[in-house]
């Protein structure tokens, strides 16, 4: 949003108050809307990674049972009677 049309969204007395630059409202408030977005961003990744960290929890488990039940089915080879 430009600085123009975030100053048209204010009411009339903060309109003027922004025109007369009495104080950097707008460069706080782009600042604040970046801090949030950041914010919000960062907890959309933790949230990635918590479900991509979870799926590869679920393979391993998988992959765990799955040499389990091979190691468990392999056959002995018989012995040569030679003890």
């Amino acid at each position: 949003m430009s600085r123009s049309e975030w100053v048209s969204t204010l009411p009339l007395w903060r309109r003027c108050l922004a025109m007369l630059n009495w104080r950097p409202v707008y460069d706080i408030e782009q600042r604040t809307r970046q801090l949030e977005l950041r914010e919000i961003e960062g907890e959309q990744r933790l949230k990635q990674l918590e479900n991509e960290n979870r799926r590869l929890a679920e393979l391993e488990s998988r992959l765990d049972l799955l040499l389990l039940n091979a190691d468990s089915s392999s056959q002995t080879p018989p012995s040569t009677g030679s003890n």
